[in-house]
């Protein structure tokens, strides 16, 4: 049987090398993109609690499939976190000055803010960027994967036995 560990570090491995294409090709701050890595780990964690239910013969539970379902994608929101501190200090150091970037764009866009006031928030976003990151990241996870496992957990058939059933 795959563990909720195995499964969440093969999700992140997946949401990290789309992460550093995306880098690369320069679309990692487009808007189609923003909603690419929440779809696949939603799909993947769905995936994670439909071949859980099969592995154990659908002998599961709702809330046996939600918990793997939801511990893997905190294993998945660990290693992000992880991941994401790389692609910030080492792999893209211009993540922090392109994300500020776009940041100021969408609130000029707006015009509901002076100048003043997009300089203070911005100020603030650059000294907490990293907190704001891990921050996004986790509860980014944790909500999607909360999400996906309801999802996955409904879907399965579930044909629980009882003990006495169990027994030879």
């Amino acid at each position: 049987m795959t563990s909720h560990i195995t499964k969440g570090l093969v999700i992140a491995l997946i949401l990290f090398v789309l992460d550093i294409i995306a880098g690369f090709a320069h679309f990692k701050f487009a808007t189609w993109w923003r909603w690419i890595p929440s779809i696949i780990l939603l799909a993947a964690i769905i995936w994670a609690c439909l071949n859980f239910a099969a592995q154990k013969n659908h002998d599961v539970t709702f809330g046996n499939i939600f918990g793997h379902g939801f511990k893997t994608s905190v294993v998945v929101a660990c290693i992000t976190i992880v991941f994401s501190l790389l692609s910030i200090f080492l792999i893209f150091p211009e993540t922090k000055d392109v994300a500020l970037e776009e940041a100021r764009k969408q609130m000029e866009a707006k015009g509901t803010l002076s100048q003043d006031m997009i300089d203070q928030s911005l100020e603030i976003t650059r000294k907490m960027f990293v907190p704001f990151a891990i921050i996004g990241v986790i509860v980014g996870s944790v909500i999607v994967g909360a999400i996906a496992s309801l999802i996955g957990a409904a879907v399965p058939k579930k044909n629980p036995q009882t003990p006495f059933e169990k027994q030879p």
